[in-house]
């Protein structure tokens, strides 16, 4: 049998896209500089990519399978047009197909969205019945649709951005080109990230401001939830069209964006730099090296190391040469995955008291081999610190978590999992520490079950009772 062994997020956990839209005040092309803010984008999905650009008469739209840079080249950047919107993808499908790729064209409507839509089986079926079939399996596409039905029924793009927020539940930040405008629109919850820059030549929304700062574009600030942005004419025009209790995703902070991003006007890196004194001064221990498992956790363990007075070490270090995925010759031990993708300094780890920092823990499988593979360096003992409270429920806004009994905090005690990954400690940061080192109001529904979305309830009510009796 052969095994497909994806590396994209090492960690077992997947985000679900990113999104940029560019508009040029002075009728520049803007492919390129879509390109350039993928590229910036590309941690946030790794398995797709593709832009639309619209050249004042048609949509042009250019996809692939694959990193950015492996995409496009120099020919496919030469598409004509002022306003354009891009896509990174990583699919929740376990499968990658091209009539996937966003973004998705309906008509006169292109959509690239990040997030995931909690009731997408109710909205497929009554576009079905509408005469309406998808094409693919995105949310983009019957967002597409939503909006095309509402313009052919005279709602205007204010009506069809209002029919969109009555018909989803879930998490979505877009970019959208209607009839020629480009169009941005957030979930009323916020939940999904989208900032906003603005300089002399480009208006630019994103995901995060790396995609901003790669094209030398100022931030200016994020859109709210529930408002939409339409931009014509050079100028903005913001407007809310609903609104809801806002509850940021807290993985963004902990895991997702890139720590030089600003999202919701707090920088990342500075909310992980908190992470780790949070979590320092919550599970403090004794240990001679404090090392961080690449890379996501590094900055938090630098503040547990000075909160700590424990040398920070790096004892773990990263094949950054293992592609997107890697074939496995049978379904072998994962510690053979593990050793492709890291090994352990020795004269850091051998006889001493080691403190592994990471960012959460999803599954769990992973993790067991790294420490297995410290304890096989040599370690005295060997102690997990983790940024991140336990994941006991599923997510349904777009982190790849969607079952209760692949989470192991859902099935054990914070004792059980410390046994079932060979630690001699583990220390969880607390929900309070978490919310206290973000700063701002955040989804906890991964974290204690409570949703802030009436069909994420009801989705995770039924998977529950579905599981029960399940493995």
């Amino acid at each position: 049998m052969v095994v497909k062994i994806s590396f994209a997020r090492f960690e077992e956990k997947h985000e679900e896209c990113g999104i940029v839209a560019i508009y040029s005040k002075k009728g520049e092309d803007v492919a390129p500089y879509i390109y350039r803010a993928l590229i910036a984008l590309q941690h946030r999905g790794q398995d797709a990519a593709g832009f639309v650009i619209y050249d004042g008469k048609g949509l042009t739209a250019k996809k692939g399978i694959g990193l950015v840079n492996d995409i496009f080249n120099e020919e496919s950047l030469k598409v004509k047009g002022s306003i354009g919107i891009g896509h990174t993808r990583y699919p929740t499908t376990g499968r990658c197909l091209i009539d996937d790729v966003q973004p998705s064209v309906i008509g006169n409507v292109s959509v690239s969205h990040n997030g995931h839509l909690a009731n997408y089986s109710e909205i497929k079926k009554s576009l079905e019945k509408a005469g309406r079939p998808l094409k693919c399996t995105v949310d983009s596409e019957p967002i597409a649709d939503i909006i095309d039905i509402a313009l052919k029924e005279g709602k205007g793009t204010d009506g069809a951005i209002k029919s969109v927020m009555e018909t989803l539940d879930g998490a979505y930040s877009d970019a959208a080109i209607i009839d020629g405008k480009l169009v941005i629109f957030r979930d009323p919850h916020a939940i999904r990230p989208l900032v906003y820059g603005e300089n002399e030549e480009f208006i630019c929304f994103a995901s995060e401001t790396s995609a901003l700062d790669i094209n030398g574009i100022p931030y200016i600030g994020d859109l709210k939830g529930g408002e939409r942005a339409i931009v014509e004419k050079g100028k903005v025009e913001r407007k809310m069209i609903t609104s809801g209790e806002i509850r940021h995703c807290m993985f963004e902070y902990v895991y997702f964006a890139r720590p030089d991003s600003l999202i919701n006007g707090k920088e990342v890196f500075s909310v992980r730099k908190r992470l780790g004194e949070m979590l320092a001064k919550e599970h403090p221990i004794e240990a001679d090296a404090v090392i961080p498992l690449p890379d996501t956790a590094r900055t938090a363990a630098e503040t547990f190391s000075r909160v700590s007075g424990i040398d920070l070490e790096e004892g773990l270090i990263k094949n950054r040469y293992i592609g997107r995925t890697f074939i496995m010759p049978s379904q072998d031990k994962r510690i053979e995955a593990v050793r492709l993708k890291l090994n352990a300094v020795r004269s850091v780890i051998n006889g001493k008291r080691v403190v592994l920092i990471d960012d959460s823990i999803v599954r769990g499988t992973t993790l067991r081999e790294i420490v297995k593979l410290v304890r096989s360096a040599g370690a005295k003992e060997v102690h997990l610190r983790i940024t991140s409270p336990p994941i006991r429920f599923p997510c349904f806004y777009g982190v790849d978590m969607a079952t209760f009994k692949e989470l192991v905090a859902n099935k054990k005690s914070v004792d059980e999992i410390k046994k079932f990954l060979g630690a001699d400690s583990l220390g969880y940061l607390s929900i309070e520490g978490l919310k206290e080192a973000i700063g701002l109001p955040i989804c906890t529904g991964c974290l204690d079950g409570e949703y802030i979305t009436q069909y994420a309830r009801k989705l995770a009510s039924e998977r529950k009772e579905g599981e029960k009796g399940c493995g």
